[in-house]
């Protein structure tokens, strides 16, 4: 099949991108050239900046996809630029779990939602949840809920992906315990860490966004991924912990003395666990045993390192939080 991936040098639309030219699909990635991997997998290249993909429509009208996966669109102007250039093939879409009331839950520290989440569950009442973070590479509207309505309409697929760990992740999610294991730490603060929220491998993503290319069965719907099983956070970073074959002790602290990094080991009202019963019956998707990923995951950051160094304000602000401990 030739796909075009929209968005695919980063993280998640990286592996997307391996797996496809892996299984011998002709690919063409359009993206802005500012991280493509070097050495990288042999496709074809659009480098361009998303909003200017009306300049290339001859280049894609040449390439004549026979599907598309939309691994970056953020806001509803993505989209629209994107339909109106792109044919109309199978296409699909990655959201995020942010969708959900529940997310408005997290972050307020309220319960808003019973768990599991499906796909039925209340969606946000409020509107572009990062306007005013400042957060890097999130625009002030960005909204999923805009970008699944409008591919929605368009007969797309959308994968709604929980909390994606792994290769290449640009938030180093298990960083928050390999950074301290790295810096010789022995005692590491935490709260009550029990927050349920569903976690996913990049590559069992990855797996999902094929099985939805290829099956064809969730066109027009969105579906949740993520493990079938999802241990609290705390119980997460034991894992993290055994998997780096460290010795790194987790000492329960107050939660209001924890560090501002750590504020999510703490005990919050609402957790984010999600099903995943809709993309096993539609797309036969299964996840990996999540141990095993936690384990190929810590190996890969644990070979790769970040450049961010520990600081003796971390020690400062770890040491205080440990002092608190009962």
């Amino acid at each position: 099949m030739r796909i075009l991936v929209l968005g695919g040098t980063g993280f998640v639309g990286r592996r997307i991108v391996e797996r496809l030219h892996d299984r011998g699909d002709d690919v063409m990635v359009v993206h802005r050239g500012r991280r493509q991997p070097e050495p990288w997998v042999a496709v074809r290249h659009l480098r361009t900046d998303r909003q200017d993909l009306p300049r290339h429509r001859d280049v894609i009208r040449d390439f004549a996809p026979d599907a598309v996966v939309d691994a970056y669109a953020l806001t509803a102007q993505d989209v629209t630029t994107a339909q109106s250039v792109l044919p109309e093939v199978p296409t699909v879409v990655l959201s995020s779990q942010d969708v959900y009331q529940a997310f408005t839950g997290l972050s307020t520290g309220k319960c808003l939602s019973p768990v599991p989440l499906t796909e039925e569950s209340e969606v946000r009442r409020d509107r572009y949840p990062y306007r005013g973070s400042g957060l890097e590479g999130i625009p002030e509207d960005y909204e999923k809920l805009d970008v699944e309505a409008r591919w929605i309409d368009r007969g797309a697929t959308v994968l709604r992906l929980p909390m994606v760990y792994g290769p290449h992740d640009r938030q180093r999610r298990e960083d928050l315990v390999l950074r301290r294991i790295r810096a010789g730490r022995r005692r590491m603060p935490v709260g009550a860490g029990n927050l349920l929220w569903t976690r996913a491998h990049v590559d069992d993503v990855a797996t999902g966004v094929l099985s939805a290319v290829d099956i064809r069965a969730g066109d027009g719907l969105a579906i949740n991924l993520g493990e079938t099983s999802t241990v609290p956070m705390v119980e997460w970073f034991e894992h993290i912990v055994r998997a780096a074959g460290a010795e790194l002790e987790l000492v329960r602290v107050p939660d209001d003395v924890l560090p501002a990094e750590l504020a999510l080991t703490g005990s919050p009202r609402q957790h984010i666990l999600t099903s995943s019963a809709l993309a096993q019956s539609l797309l036969s998707w299964a996840p990996a045993d999540p141990a095993v990923r936690v384990a190929e995951s810590v190996k890969w950051h644990l070979d790769n390192p970040p450049d961010t160094p520990w600081t003796d304000d971390d020690t400062k602000a770890d040491d205080e939080a440990l002092s608190a401990a009962s």
